[in-house]
């Protein structure tokens, strides 16, 4: 895995590309997400305290198994408040990343985000970091602050190459688990087209504040009925299929394929205790971020 930033030169377009990305997710910050920010994560407390009993209204995620195990009454683990956070930004560059029916890629929402994200908290002085996977750990950058280290990481989105397509969101978990030895604010940026990854779902939630963002395309739930067969290719595996787009059978097994999945990742969530926000390659970014915070803030007053 590399362990910074590729050396090579950048094209002008990319650069270009960060540029306009910084002006517009700087003034969405200011405009849109205000104090949401910091109402939402800061005083939370992330330096280990004490364990005590847990009373009804504790955050589940909070509860220590091992003590629960060996006194046979639920506890919680309590932490200290601090002044910094840390934030990291674990973005899925297999692929189906690469992938937008519309005019950008989820690639390239998935900049955008991690921008808002990275200028939010460069706001309230906290570290950013960045983690880059695909069915391998790709990059780790580690957590600092400063507008020089969030272009990088929004360059490293757009332009680093990853060596592998496939995606493995439980590789990828297990590697940034290892790196992070305190508990940080963990965004996990994937249109999580991948299985078998229940388990470290759940145990990075309990370690760490996770909050999947789940990238999607219309252009993947929905067949076009364009009267035509075509041909659609896996954008990880290389293999290609026929579909006949005429078929109004075809388009609807398609589409109820697709909100099948949507539901199973919703279930898997809410049963972990985790809120998601849902992005759409075809509509502004900025609305399901702002309801994110708008909830979670009611939530945890």
């Amino acid at each position: 895995m590399t362990s910074a930033a590729q050396s090579s030169s950048i094209p002008k377009e990319v650069l270009a590309q960060v540029r306009r990305i910084e002006i517009r997710t700087r003034r969405l910050v200011t405009e849109s997400l205000g104090g949401k920010y910091l109402s939402v994560f800061k005083g939370r407390g992330m330096e280990f305290a004490e364990v005590r009993e847990y009373v009804p209204g504790d955050d589940v995620r909070a509860i220590d198994w091992n003590v629960t195990a060996r006194t046979g009454r639920p506890h919680i683990r309590q932490y200290q408040d601090e002044r910094e956070l840390t934030v990291m930004l674990a973005c899925d560059l297999s692929g189906s990343q690469y992938f937008g029916s519309d005019l950008k890629l989820k690639k390239e929402v998935a900049a955008e985000i991690a921008a808002v994200l990275a200028f939010a908290a460069l706001q309230n002085n906290d570290k950013i970091g960045l983690f880059l996977f695909t069915d391998e750990a790709e990059l780790y950058i580690r957590p600092k602050k400063g507008r020089t280290h969030i272009l990088s990481i929004i360059r490293n989105v757009l332009a680093f190459t990853p060596k592998r397509k496939g995606t493995s969101i439980a590789v990828g978990l297990d590697a940034l688990n290892r790196h992070l030895k305190r508990r940080s604010i963990l965004f996990l940026l994937s249109d999580f087209k991948d299985f078998g990854f229940e388990s470290l779902i759940r145990r990075t939630a309990l370690k760490h504040d996770l909050v999947p963002v789940v990238l999607e395309d219309p252009r993947e739930s929905e067949i076009p009925a364009i009267g035509a067969w075509i041909q659609v290719e896996d954008p990880e595996t290389g293999e290609r299929s026929l579909i006949n787009a005429r078929s109004a059978t075809v388009r609807r097994a398609h589409r109820e394929q697709a909100e099948a999945r949507r539901q199973q990742l919703t279930r898997l969530f809410q049963s972990t205790g985790l809120e998601s926000i849902r992005i759409r390659t075809d509509r502004p970014y900025i609305d399901p971020l702002v309801m994110f915070f708008r909830n979670r803030s009611k939530r945890i007053r």
